[in-house]
């Protein structure tokens, strides 16, 4: 019987078994921030370990960072501690990492293929959930703990559980105004928030194919938002031809040696998944989230879910979701005023997105009532976007054209949204408190923010569309 993408990798990197599933996995690239890797350099070094391969750890300051005036000493006391830790751990431990002042500074895992550091067929911890953002070229990728991160520090390797397989389907044509982000959501609001858990997943189909690889990277990142362990896509010409070029990958007599192993990273025709899901493009709209995870997602035309279906216990978290909200089921979205839009993460901060959303914003202003960021995912993305003009589009319609940083993805830095107040943002999450104390987060793809920014409130964006 013939094996899936990710029973080819995952064997290929096996060292051994321990019993049943459980196996030591040699791990080819780990990327480490300056948020989860302190505790375990503090770990290794109490146990008088050096770091087994430092050339295969790169390491980034992203979370804690600010995003503006990044020339100045961070303000945050432990922000500023942590960053300035990462660089102390780097240097004591020969470990390549692109601070505030290198020029390929960006978030984790927006640097990572860009630089060509992630390549098809690999095995790939952060301590990072969406680490699966890189499982799109082809690579088993996903997030690890602390105690594990020590692993890879000492051996290059992880004990992991082998998980079942899961193969997701997308097939025909989208509509205009749908995007990848809206794919995703769209994909989690179905099978739910752990509708995925103990699964790697693989994505197939039409739609997938036609993605861009930074399309395929906001499909790959929120994986984890199904409760899967990972997610990743076959590579294919467009795959090769993103990593050609690339500062880190192969070049060479060793790129056409590599591209010859890259073809060869498919799933065999009579590949067994332990299960698969369909889903077809056309019936998927541009999604706003309306409750407190990823999974309470609609269409932006359809109204807030009704509760009658549900059970006690599930009628009291949809409750509580709404009523941190300030949402009600039943009513409509469209309408409703926001506050602010965050255009940015490791989900919605390359190059592509920031060029969707110019073009809606081309020759508009913002509502006044509006507060707008867009945060470049790396040094690279806000250069690219100054050259092409495309921080003045945003910048002259009254948005804030940031440095690169996590940013208001999360709470961890100056970027926060105040309480009680609503955000449309690109990111990944909408827990309670994500986005700070009490901030109200609606997830979105790039262009339904740019509107909603546009409009002051939450719009359909296909009304806006040539």
């Amino acid at each position: 019987m013939g094996k899936t993408l990710f029973e080819k990798i995952w064997d290929k990197h096996v060292v051994r078994y321990i019993e049943n599933e459980t196996a030591v996995l040699y791990i080819d690239r780990h990327y480490i921030h300056e948020v989860t890797s302190p505790q375990a350099f503090n770990a290794i070094e109490k146990n008088g370990l050096k770091i087994f391969r430092p050339e295969k750890t790169t390491a980034t300051a992203d979370h804690n960072v600010p995003t503006v005036n990044q020339h100045l000493p961070i303000s945050e006391k432990l922000s500023r501690i942590q960053v300035e830790q990462l660089e102390i751990n780097c240097k004591k431990h020969n470990i390549q990492l692109f601070n505030l002042q290198n020029e390929h500074q960006g978030i984790v895992h927006v640097i990572g293929p860009e630089l060509g550091l992630t390549l098809p067929g690999s095995t790939i911890v952060c301590g990072d959930s969406h680490t699966s953002t890189h499982g799109a070229l082809g690579a088993i990728a996903f997030g690890i703990g602390t105690s594990e991160i020590e692993q890879v520090f000492a051996s290059q390797c992880i004990i992991q559980n082998k998980p079942k397989t899961l193969k997701i389907n997308v097939t025909g044509k989208l509509q205009k105004g749908v995007t990848a982000k809206d794919v995703i959501l769209y994909i989690i609001s179905k099978i739910s928030t752990s509708g995925a858990t103990g699964y790697f997943i693989e994505y197939c189909g039409e739609t997938i194919s036609n993605f861009s690889m930074e399309e395929r990277m906001t499909i790959c990142n929120m994986s984890i938002e199904m409760g899967a362990r990972g997610g990743l896509i076959s590579p294919d010409s467009k795959t090769i031809e993103y990593l050609k070029n690339k500062k880190f990958a192969p070049t060479g007599y060793d790129f056409e040696l590599a591209k010859e192993n890259w073809s060869n990273l498919f799933s065999d025709a009579d590949a067994k998944f332990d299960r698969e899901l369909f889903f077809s493009a056309s019936e998927i709209s541009p999604m706003v989230s309306y409750g407190t995870n990823p999974g309470m997602a609609i269409s932006v035309s359809e109204n807030i879910p009704l509760s009658n279906s549900l059970s006690g216990s599930e009628k009291i978290s949809f409750a509580n979701s709404l009523n941190y909200m300030n949402f009600y089921e039943g009513e409509k979205l469209v309408g409703k005023k926001i506050d602010y839009v965050f255009i940015g993460s490791c989900t919605n901060s390359r190059i592509e997105d920031l060029r969707s959303a110019a073009e809606i914003i081309k020759g508009k202003a913002k509502s006044a009532n509006v507060i707008a960021w867009v945060v470049p995912g790396s040094k690279k993305v806000e250069q690219q976007a100054i050259a092409e003009g495309i921080d003045k589009i945003f910048t002259a319609a009254g948005f804030e054209f940031r440095q690169p940083g996590c940013s208001a993805c999360l709470g961890m830095n100056e970027d926060k949204i105040p309480e009680g107040k609503y955000c449309v943002s690109t990111s990944n999450r909408n827990f309670e408190g994500r986005q700070g104390k009490g901030a109200r987060t609606i997830l979105a793809s790039p262009i339904m923010a740019a509107i909603a920014a546009i409009k002051g409130e939450i719009t359909d964006v296909r009304n806006y569309l040539n």
